[in-house]
């Protein structure tokens, strides 16, 4: 799609929703949706069989993409490599829509080393403000830090049947205490995404954490939580080592 297209297109999408939602508060909300996307790619090890000449010919170009599509989606770069067997480095990206997660994605799986890439995992979600009311702290904001900690640390989750058939003030309760236990360690940072009905799992949360000793402390306090009882998926999970784009394609050969 063109440049004017697209444009023509959005002018089309506003007016609708200003059409269906008055409020114009309410419709900027929803022209705006803030997603955040979590990409994992695994590398084919064909790669590393071309010459080291042709090897740094494409990772220079491959960083020129991601610099050149940054400004339209910042991102984060972490590396999975020998962590997991299905990804070699993931990239954190964030965008107003899932439209230009597509194209900026396509840029970079067109360049010489994205030939050489598949996407093993993808998960997306919506920030939005959380459901039970509980106000937002320094840990809820981790997308919004710049700088990023040691380890990252992801998993999608699903909660059960049941779990929504409780009244949302007993929810409110369970998830109080869930939210307590978390409190009780602040340098660990959190962001949790709304995923319902857009992919197969509900949520997407993820942690942020210097330790991986102290992280594993937070995941056993919470396993002891009533909350927990009603979770039904909470895996694969995702240990990320948070490294330059430049570094990762250096480990990657």
């Amino acid at each position: 799609m063109s440049g004017a297209n697209r444009e023509a297109d959005a002018d089309r999408r506003r007016r609708s929703v200003r059409k269906r939602y008055p409020t114009m508060a309410t419709a900027k909300a929803l022209i705006s949706e803030p997603v955040v996307q979590f990409v994992f790619f695994k590398l084919d090890p064909a790669w590393r069989r071309l010459d080291a000449e042709t090897r740094a010919d494409y990772r220079e170009q491959f960083l020129r993409a991601l610099g050149e599509t940054k400004s339209l989606v910042p991102f984060h770069s972490f590396s999975l490599m020998g962590i997991r067997a299905d990804a070699d480095f993931m990239l954190w990206r964030s965008s107003d829509g899932l439209e230009s997660l597509e194209e900026t994605l396509s840029r970079l799986l067109t360049t010489d080393f994205g030939k050489y890439l598949e996407v093993s995992h993808s998960y997306f979600g919506l920030l939005r403000r959380s459901t039970y009311g509980q106000a937002r702290t320094e840990q809820d904001h981790a997308e919004e830090a710049p700088d990023k900690q040691r380890y990252f640390i992801l998993y999608p989750f699903t909660k059960t049947v049941e779990w929504y058939l409780f009244s949302r003030e007993d929810r409110g309760k369970m998830m109080g205490e869930h939210i307590k236990v978390g409190r009780a360690y602040p340098n660990i940072s959190q962001i949790l995404l709304y995923s319902t009905g857009l992919g197969d799992q509900e949520f997407v949360v993820g942690y942020e954490s210097e330790s991986l000793a102290e992280f594993q402390d937070l995941v056993t306090d919470l396993r002891s939580t009533e909350a927990r009882r009603h979770t039904l998926q909470d895996t694969p999970i995702f240990t990320c080592v948070h490294r330059s784009p430049e570094r990762i394609l250096e480990l990657l050969g």
